[in-house]
């Protein structure tokens, strides 16, 4: 399942990051999004969710959410 797919407000560990692009997979990396992660799934929006990473929220797209399986 990825990041689009899941629960508001549940907790998931990242499984993988779903990307060819290394350059996305960096920008991911720098924000603590990684393998063996927790991950929550704060709210969705239209245009995407917002997540918490370890002490950070972020505002991710769908096409980043869709990259990141959990």
């Amino acid at each position: 399942m990825n990041l689009k797919e899941a629960k508001d407000g549940q907790e998931y560990v990242i499984k993988a990051i779903d990307t060819d692009d290394e350059e996305l997979d960096a920008f991911l990396f720098s924000l603590g999004c990684y393998s063996g992660e927790k991950i929550t799934v704060v709210s969705h929006l239209k245009g995407g969710c917002v997540v918490s990473i370890k002490d950070g929220r972020y505002n991710i797209d769908n096409q980043l959410a869709e990259a990141i399986i959990v």
